[in-house]
């Protein structure tokens, strides 16, 4: 059943993509270039631990932004459903729909999970902090959505 995509790391390039956002607009990486870019993978819109985690971006983006950083979310979602979540959630970032998985496995943040005792494949909580020259400078994979963003604000000395 195996089937992990290759963790990436540090100074490698970020892989490109163009997923649709919420209104079906494409976004696309090449959209941030010569910024900050935090991209943050996470499993299901509107379960327990993505709206922490979303809503924790979205309290902390006023000091992510003005420390120079952009915030995009990716799911397996839909987009009616990212949309939907979007605007339960009051979430002030974009929201993009990876429905085939083929980003999150780019990054590595696709592969086997256990939830309680069922075993399966799909998109894994983690996030890539991609520096302006398109290089990532930090990744970190197996993210617990409680306190995410508190400790990745201190790992970039915000």
């Amino acid at each position: 059943m195996s089937e992990q995509s290759t963790a990436l790391q540090a100074g490698q390039q970020a892989p490109a993509f163009s997923l649709r956002n919420g209104e079906g607009q494409n976004v696309s990486l090449s959209d941030y270039a010569g910024q900050n870019v935090i991209v943050y993978f996470y499993p299901k819109a509107a379960t327990p631990g993505c709206t922490t985690e979303a809503c924790d971006f979205r309290d902390n983006l006023n000091s992510l932004r003005s420390s120079g950083y952009a915030v995009l979310g990716i799911s397996p979602d839909e987009p009616e459903e990212i949309a939907k979540f979007a605007s339960d959630e009051a979430l002030n970032f974009p929201l993009l729909s990876d429905p085939g998985s083929e980003v999150a496995k780019a990054y590595g943040s696709y592969g086997e999970k256990t939830f309680g005792e069922k075993t399966f494949v799909g998109t894994l909580r983690s996030t890539a902090v991609i520096g302006q020259d398109g290089t990532i400078s930090q990744i970190e994979y197996g993210v617990d959505a409680q306190g995410h963003v508190s400790r990745l604000r201190d790992s970039l000395g915000i």
